[in-house]
Formats: C-alpha cells, sequence, structure tokens
C-alpha cells in the first residue's frame, strides 16, 4: 500500500506539465500585446512627444521583461519539478537549462519583478504630473517592498548554502 502511495504521489507531479504549457498561452498573449503595441504607435510616430515615446518603449521592455520570466518559470519548473528535457544535441539549447534549482529560480524570478517594478516606476516617475502624491507614496513603498524581499531572500539563500 505505502509503494502505490508512493508511485501515485510521485506520478502526480504530471499534473504540473499542463500548467507549464498554459504559460505557452500567457506568452503568447503577451506577444500579441507586445505587437499591437507598436502597430499602435506607428502611425502616431512621427507626432509623439519624446516622453510618450520614451513611456512606449518603457512599456515594451516590461512586457519583455514577463516574457523573459514566463519562460524561465514555464521551462526551469517544468525541469524541477516534472521531468528532464531532452534537448542533447539541439544546438539551440538555452545554456541555463538544467542549472536552475528552485532556489536560484525564486532569486531569478524576484530579480526579473525587481525589474519589472522598476520599469514601473520610472513610467510613473515620467507622468509625475497626473499622478496623486498619496499614490506616489504607494508606488514607491511597494517598489521598495519588492527590492528589499528579494534582498532578503538571496541573503537567505546564501547563508543556507553555507
Amino acid at each position: 500500500m505505502e509503494n502505490f502511495l508512493e508511485k501515485l504521489m510521485y506520478s502526480s507531479r504530471w499534473i504540473m506539465a499542463p500548467i507549464y504549457l498554459g504559460l505557452s498561452l500567457a506568452l503568447i498573449a503577451l506577444g500579441i500585446k507586445f505587437f499591437q503595441e507598436i502597430f499602435h504607435i506607428l502611425p502616431i510616430i512621427l507626432s509623439m512627444k519624446e516622453v510618450e515615446l520614451v513611456l512606449v518603449v518603457l512599456s515594451l521592455i516590461d512586457i519583455a521583461l514577463v516574457g523573459g520570466l514566463i519562460v524561465m518559470v514555464m521551462f526551469s519548473g517544468y525541469e524541477n519539478f516534472v521531468s528532464r528535457l531532452d534537448l542533447e544535441g539541439n544546438d539551440d539549447k538555452l545554456s541555463w537549462l538544467g542549472k536552475l534549482d528552485s532556489g536560484s529560480l525564486k532569486n531569478k524570478v524576484a530579480a526579473s519583478i525587481v525589474a519589472i517594478s522598476s520599469i514601473h516606476l520610472l513610467k510613473v516617475f515620467m507622468n509625475t504630473e497626473s499622478i496623486a502624491n498619496d499614490k506616489l507614496q504607494w508606488y514607491l513603498l511597494i517598489h521598495i517592498t519588492f527590492v528589499l524581499s528579494a534582498f532578503a531572500m538571496g541573503y537567505l539563500d546564501k547563508v543556507l548554502r553555507k
């Protein structure tokens, strides 16, 4: 009975596979939004103010960072919790595949969230005249919370590895 339960529990990790595959749908949605934004600004790019263009570019960078985060979680999560990816002999294999354990994945996710938050905060600062001061303070506090959390997770990971 115990052996059966252990095999069943171990096999249940495959329930995560469709979830990781579902992340690829989120990646497609991000790609659509990315190009929708580009097609939206192309006709008006010559009449845009520089600040408006910078805000759009920051939004595109934001989308690219979230996309990279999705790819990282999708592949390393699958490799860590479901099964190894059999890509031997494949020239375009990502160099970090098989090297990210759940701890380093957590740190990379935290660093990505800080980067995304930084870009969002920069967009907010470039548009401060239309944002109330109390909201600016909340944006800053949330960003600082992300930074401190990422730092704490990295520090704890370093301490625990020793």
